[in-house]
């Protein structure tokens, strides 16, 4: 019973997703690497086990506030929107779910402030704004369209990517922000076409999202400048030389970035077609940084 329990809980972490974590903390370490930057194994993997505790208890922030909002009865959900599900079923683990989330902030709030201890308080604003975003980000981000667009991509790029690098490194860097710009773009379009499925159940439950605000279609084509920037941003950081010439690796994933705008394009009011585009779109956001991250390992090599 206890194991099954823990299993559900477990859950509302979304496992699946967490890979994101890994993928966009590459960059971070690439970048080190690159640098011949001593590196403190210890430090990384601390790294790693803080980013992700701060993604689990974002996750599960959110299960929690959509099953007390009633919006997990409302939603229409796909593999990669809606939720995991397991609450509705298990409404009495509602409060485990709750606690977990802020047990596991506390660990990456734990792990920041052991960096802060011992590298300065550098790294402090980066945290405080993370877990600004981790907490505030579905009771009070997702009323706001345009910071609720920009909030993932800030978390996940220029917070963890250069907040990682910082603890890795003691500074802060172009290359690095170049990558973490191009994975904000990314991931802040990550979130956006996951919206899409839940358009009505989120306007309905008060949220004001992007596609709330002007419809599907017209965030398509934000989504589609959004994939445009990204990939010009990564072309340019190789052209003005604050990315090594191999980074361009990362442009391999263009061949998913395509087919997830044309069908983004096409089909923004029809889900059931929209779902093979939220699949591309999974893959262009997790295959890209590490496409980028290995291509300056490999130049590192090289050189």
């Amino acid at each position: 019973m206890l194991s099954t329990e823990f299993s559900c809980v477990i859950a509302t972490s979304r496992p699946a997703f967490l890979i994101l974590t890994p993928c966009c903390l590459s960059l971070a370490l690439a970048n080190a690497v690159a640098e011949q930057l001593p590196i403190v194994y210890p430090h990384v993997i601390l790294v790693f086990i803080g980013a992700i505790a701060a993604h689990i208890s974002a996750n599960m922030f959110n299960e929690y506030l959509d099953f007390t909002s009633g919006l997990d009865f409302q939603t229409q959900r796909t593999p990669f929107s809606g939720g995991s599900g397991t609450l509705p079923i298990a409404p009495e683990l509602a409060n485990s779910v709750k606690i977990a989330a802020f047990g596991s902030l506390l660990l990456t709030v734990s792990i920041g402030f052991y960096f802060i201890w011992i590298g300065g308080w550098g790294l402090f604003p980066v945290g405080l704004a993370g877990i600004f975003l981790v907490y505030f980000y579905t009771d009070r981000i997702t009323h706001w369209p345009l910071l609720c667009l920009i909030a993932p991509g800030l978390a996940f790029g220029p917070l963890m990517i250069g907040g990682a690098y910082y603890v890795l490194s003691g500074h802060y860097s172009v290359a690095v922000f170049c990558t973490s710009l191009m994975v904000f773009f990314l991931v802040n379009n990550l979130l956006l076409l996951n919206q899409f499925p839940d358009q009505e159940a989120d306007k309905n439950a008060g949220r004001c999202h992007l596609p709330i605000l002007i419809g599907r279609k017209k965030s398509a084509w934000v989504y589609v400048g959004f994939l445009v920037a990204a990939y010009a941003l990564l072309f340019l950081s190789v052209y003005l030389a604050f990315l090594p010439i191999y980074s361009l690796l990362g442009l391999l994933s263009l061949s998913l970035a395509i087919p997830a705008a044309r069908i983004s394009l096409q089909y923004a009011d029809d889900i059931e077609r929209l779902k093979p585009a939220l699949a591309l779109n999974v893959a262009v956001t997790l295959s890209t940084p590490v496409l980028v991250a290995a291509g300056i390992i490999w130049q590192h090599i090289l050189s």
